[in-house]
């Protein structure tokens, strides 16, 4: 069974845009939450996260917050963790 992933994004923002792809080569599917202008779902965002975090891509896989947005799943990725996570 594959886990739930959640990714909360602004359509133009390029690390979102890095992430999704990240995901997309993985074959990961995703829920995706774009919160352009949306306030009330930028504070959902932010209560669900660990660490406070106002800024974009937040990811969450089975309601885990990935701290570090892109940057924080790309580490995983080259220090090869990543996969197991998503799975």
């Amino acid at each position: 069974m594959s886990k739930k992933v959640e990714i909360y994004v602004w359509s133009r923002c390029p690390f979102c845009i890095r992430a999704k792809s990240l995901l997309d080569q993985k074959g990961i599917d995703y829920i995706e939450h774009v919160i352009d202008g949306d306030e009330q779902a930028r504070e959902q965002m932010v209560a669900r996260g660990s660490d406070g975090k106002r800024s974009v891509p937040q990811i969450f896989v089975d309601d885990q917050h990935i701290p570090g947005g892109f940057d924080g799943i790309s580490t995983l990725d080259r220090q090869g963790k990543l996969d197991a996570l998503l799975v």
